[in-house]
């Protein structure tokens, strides 16, 4: 029998994203990778600032004892009160090192507000488009997902939130800037799912998180503030890596943020830490808590990805591509131009282009593909592209 049959289902449900990069790989084999653009995978190009190696450097020769050692599950004192200080800097909010527990990137972020929140059975409601994963995170701490639609501006449908609340809603979890769409979620738009959360809990006497996962925060292509969420309720989390603004997405570094106007935010704290160690990620590493401590205002230069998303968008739609333009993160998610998006990310393949079918991210019609590329593979994959909407009958 082997593996389990969750996990043997699981897996034939699984990224999309891996199985397009899997097929990049063979194609690459059998053409040659520079004939091949492979656009699948959102793996941020952009090295990490120069900051980054100085600092490496000198905490490379720092011999002082204990630097490697063990330390406190929510993560090194000092370091969660660099991440408290940009915090209270940013919102104007009383942030201290006690509201930030440090992780293993923002999916460990994830996982481990899951498990100290849910209950068996217990709902979190996503909206589509999603990142696939958040399906198996919910699931993976007994909870159990319900998928709340997008607008055609892929702002949050409210109507679709509130239809999906029930009594066993136990979070909302919302994703500004967005993967797949590059959506930023209005200050409005956040408002109005603040308001709807507040209206579920009075009709069923329960208590909803708003949990944002934000690891695209600081890749904006406007210059109007970011939203955040914590002034909108109080029952706020936010889980974020530095994976995309410092490009560290391998070394696997982030933090959980609670909203210090929660009253109750020491039992959570508490369980959050708990679930940190129990899930087996015991603390983030020692070496990456040490570095970003000093680098909380670093970041990579944003405006790289705002030419290529220029380019990439520009490019499209004169082609003929519908598409709402990205205002952040490094994806753009056209429509698809025949009606079943694999049937067209399929076509695209034959053209040597690699993308991902957006029913990989909860919404058929449309599919998904990364700019955080080199030039000459955006360059390259223009003639697959057009070659493919002039088959489909674009």
């Amino acid at each position: 029998m082997g593996i389990s049959n969750k996990a043997r289902a699981q897996m034939g449900e699984s990224s999309w994203i891996r199985r397009m990069f899997e097929e990049a790989a063979a194609l690459a084999a059998e053409h040659g990778p520079e004939n091949v653009f492979d656009l699948s995978l959102g793996n941020p190009i952009l090295e990490p600032p120069p900051e980054f190696r100085a600092e490496l450097m000198r905490i490379a020769k720092d011999e002082t004892p204990g630097t490697h050692r063990y330390m406190p599950n929510a993560g090194l004192p000092e370091t969660r009160a660099a991440v408290a200080g940009t915090l209270a800097k940013e919102t104007g909010l009383p942030f201290t090192g006690a509201e930030v527990i440090m992780t293993c990137g923002a999916g460990a972020a994830l996982n481990v507000t899951f498990k100290a929140l849910l209950d068996p059975g217990d709902e979190v409601i996503v909206i589509a488009p999603y990142f696939a994963e958040y399906l198996f995170y919910v699931d993976n701490q007994g909870g159990t997902p319900v998928v709340a639609r997008s607008l055609d501006d892929f702002q949050p449908d409210i109507d679709s939130i509130r239809d999906a609340m029930s009594e066993r809603t136990r979070a909302v979890l919302i994703n500004s800037p967005n993967n797949p769409t590059g959506a930023i979620y209005s200050e409005k738009t956040v408002g109005e799912v603040a308001g709807v959360i507040q209206e579920a809990e009075d009709r069923f006497g329960t208590e909803i998180f708003l949990i944002s996962d934000e690891p695209y925060r600081k890749l904006m292509f406007t210059d109007e503030p970011y939203p955040f969420v914590y002034s909108h309720h109080p029952r706020t989390i936010v889980v974020t890596s530095h994976s995309k603004d410092l490009g560290l997405a391998g070394e696997r570094i982030g933090y959980i943020a609670v909203n210090p106007g929660y009253g109750e935010r020491g039992d959570l704290i508490d369980a959050l830490t708990f679930a940190n160690r129990t899930l087996g990620f015991v603390n983030a590493p020692a070496l990456m808590q040490r570095l970003v401590a000093r680098l909380q205002d670093a970041s990579v230069d944003v405006d790289v990805y705002r030419r290529k998303k220029e380019f990439i968008y520009g490019a499209l739609t004169g082609m003929g591509y519908e598409c709402v333009e990205p205002m952040g993160a490094f994806y753009l998610f056209p429509s698809s131009p025949l009606e079943d998006d694999r049937e067209f990310v399929a076509l695209l393949q034959t053209k040597l282009v690699l993308t991902v079918p957006g029913i990989g991210f909860g919404t058929p019609g449309f599919f998904r593909l990364s700019f955080c590329v080199e030039d000459r593979t955006l360059e390259g994959a223009l003639p697959g592209f057009e070659a493919a909407l002039r088959d489909a009958g674009g």
